[in-house]
């Protein structure tokens, strides 16, 4: 193979490479929020979930007998 179009696909693929990472950063930093907002989710419902199981007014029936 000539050495200039050998030098040429290692371009080509290099190019290629790069913005495959670059998808694929982008695409990590898409999907933080994402788990963010999941984990905030899931512990306000285990919150409203203590709360509903809480006694109330420091009676010692359990709330949902």
């Amino acid at each position: 193979m000539h050495p200039e179009t050998h030098l040429a696909l290692h371009h080509a693929r290099t190019a290629e490479l790069q913005a495959r990472a670059e998808a694929h950063r982008l695409a990590v930093e898409a999907r933080a929020p994402r788990q963010e907002l999941r984990t905030r989710l899931g512990w306000t419902l285990v919150e409203v979930g203590l709360r509903l199981a809480a006694t109330p007014n420091g009676t010692t029936e359990p709330a949902a007998a």
